[in-house]
């Protein structure tokens, strides 16, 4: 018999969407290394399928750029405003987003983000190989 679903707020119980169709909330979730490096191990089999859903505050803009070589990214803002940066062909493409407004940012496109407003971001990130570089101050 499964297991009853209960509540739990997104902004600080990500979820991972796995290989046949599953759902499962991580409590506890955390950006740090050891944590990232954990669930890497433990979601692997899941490969370029993998992805996690996380609703995370913008408060500054970011100081580093990622790309995604698994697979494409959705970027939700929620509430304040956004504008993300993404490097194609060589040049930057901004696009900024109000609530309610999103966008992909395409496989293995490097991207950024700058916060013209404080709020928060869903995101939907096929985690699978995730490369990042520092962001030069501008």
């Amino acid at each position: 018999m499964p297991k009853r679903p209960t509540a739990f707020d997104v902004r600080s119980t990500f979820v991972h969407f796995g290989l046949g169709a599953v759902a499962v909330p991580l409590e506890g979730f955390s950006w740090e290394q050891e944590y990232l490096e954990r669930y890497q191990r433990e979601t692997e089999l899941d490969g370029a399928e993998g992805r996690l859903l996380s609703v995370t505050p913008h408060t500054a803009s970011w100081e580093s750029w990622e790309r995604h070589p698994a697979g494409d990214e959705l970027v939700l803002v929620l509430s304040g405003l956004l504008t993300l940066v993404q490097e194609i062909e060589g040049a930057e493409h901004r696009i900024t987003l109000g609530p309610m407004q999103a966008v992909i940012n395409p496989r293995d496109v490097w991207h950024t983000a700058d916060v013209l407003e404080v709020g928060e971001a869903l995101y939907l990130t096929p985690g699978l190989g995730t490369q990042k570089r520092l962001r030069a101050p501008g």
